[in-house]
């Protein structure tokens, strides 16, 4: 009868979640296009009236504000760079306090390694090769998308850049700069980990997330899923999208698989029924992005990332959670995002099963407690797993001057996972002081040989 009652939670808990995720992913999709038919109407209503020759900015080019290093901006998971959903912005606009701001467009469930080979060839220009080797172990395409004209073809030592990633985005920027460092794109024999000038990350995915587990990966091993969970669900609504491919809406929204050829047209029915069994497909052969995101999967990354002496490293991790009476528990009701209160306290409460190996020696469930309701705060802070890099912890911004580079300098922001993103007016006055703070480190404050000269200024 105990084990009914468990069961009946568990359903509960699934479908109020499962409905939860559904109604937030209908409100970000319905806002994007009341923006878009509303931009459609006002151009209609005054094209006649206004006639105006605007000229659009090609594909691939910069504002070049001086000669500047541009900031690109990664988005995290089922994210979204400039040029989908409309005129919807994942970081909610930030990309406007600077004159040169880059925001790709990356696969949204893709493997960190696929999301690092893609960032590579957005910048560089290109077909993108996702490496023969890597290809065949995942099944494939070894080439994806072309970019006819990079958007930062000068990239190189002489010409590095700002990166700051959210979420899965920043692990995805340490990938792209160790593959920098290893010669990893063929072609390109000069490229170096000297290539990026400073990695900021807001609410990074270093050391994997517990949230992971209780959305359905398996503690045994961070691989497999389990029979009934929230992302047995959602890998059913991505095989059923691709395979479906429809060309407006996938141009509005992709997940990113295209190099993995689950269209219709190409795999038929039967490839369908394959990859909706796990015979075929990205979650039959691990090469999504939610196995990198498990303790195990960050481990087995972070055993080959290093943290350069040269590159600047910057980190706020987030959480929204506080102990009462030695339990810790969800900080606020209202402060916290409806898609996240849920998976605030669970993982707040997060036990690793006892009869499994812990994920590593020293493992304590207390450690992971806090969390911003996607991600732990420990994980957030610094790479510390396997082993703890080069870091320093910072109560205020200007703690952290003149910045060093080859540490992580870490400070702690009451706030939950997607305070920072999609919908500015949320998160308030704190919106523009974390991102001020960024733009303002990247020009003022992070550089190697001398000061940066700023648009209309001139050194004395």
């Amino acid at each position: 009868m105990i084990r009914w009652g468990i069961f009946a939670l568990q359903l509960t808990e699934l479908f109020v979640s499962s409905l939860v995720h559904l109604l937030y992913g209908f409100y970000i999709f319905s806002t994007a296009v009341a923006g878009d038919l509303s931009q459609t109407l006002n151009e209609l209503i005054f094209k006649s009236n206004v006639n105006i020759a605007v000229k659009e900015e090609p594909a691939g080019a910069t504002t070049n504000a001086g000669g500047l290093p541009p900031i690109v901006l990664v988005h995290g998971i089922f994210g979204f760079g400039k040029g989908r959903l409309g005129g919807l912005s994942y970081f909610a606009g930030a990309e406007k306090k600077d004159e040169r701001v880059l925001v790709p467009d990356l696969g949204s469930l893709t493997s960190i390694y696929d999301r690092a080979r893609e960032l590579f060839y957005y910048l560089k220009g290109g077909q993108v090769d996702y490496g023969e080797e890597h290809s065949k172990a995942c099944g494939h395409s070894q080439f994806g998308r072309i970019y006819e004209q990079g958007y930062y073809p000068e990239w190189d030592e002489d010409h590095p850049i700002h990166f700051v990633g959210h979420s899965a985005g920043a692990q995805v920027v340490r990938v792209l700069q160790q593959m920098l460092a290893d010669k990893a794109f063929k072609g390109y024999e000069n490229t170096s980990e000297n290539w990026v000038l400073s990695i900021t990350s807001l609410s990074g995915a270093f050391n994997g997330t517990t949230r992971t587990y209780l959305d359905g990966m398996q503690p045994e091993d961070g691989k497999t899923l389990k029979p009934l969970c929230l992302l047995q669900l959602c890998r059913v609504g991505v095989i059923i999208y691709d395979w479906l491919d429809i060309p407006w809406l996938k141009s509005y929204y992709n997940f990113g698989f295209d190099h993995l050829n689950m269209s219709w047209k190409k795999i038929g029915l039967w490839g369908l029924v394959d990859c909706l069994l796990g015979k075929a497909g990205p979650f039959a052969s691990g090469d999504w992005i939610l196995p990198d995101l498990t303790i195990q999967g960050s481990i087995q990354l972070n055993s080959h990332l290093q943290t350069f002496p040269n590159t600047f490293y910057f980190s706020y991790a987030t959480k929204r959670t506080r102990k009462i009476l030695g339990v810790t528990v969800p900080s606020s009701i209202f402060g916290i995002h409806p898609l996240l209160f849920i998976r605030v306290l669970q993982m707040s409460q997060w036990c690793h099963p006892s009869d499994v190996s812990p994920p590593y020696k020293g493992y304590r469930d207390e450690d992971w407690q806090d969390n911003d309701g996607a991600l732990n705060t420990i994980s957030m802070t610094h790479p510390r797993l396997p082993v703890e890099h080069p870091n320093r912890f910072i109560v205020n911004d200007s703690d952290c001057q003149p910045l060093e580079p080859g540490i992580w300098y870490y400070k702690i922001v009451e706030a939950d996972h997607i305070l920072f993103i999609v919908n500015r007016e949320r998160a308030g006055v704190q919106f523009d002081l974390i991102y001020d703070s960024i733009f303002e480190r990247c020009r003022k404050h992070v550089f190697r040989k001398t000061p940066q000269t700023l648009p209309n200024q001139v050194h004395q």
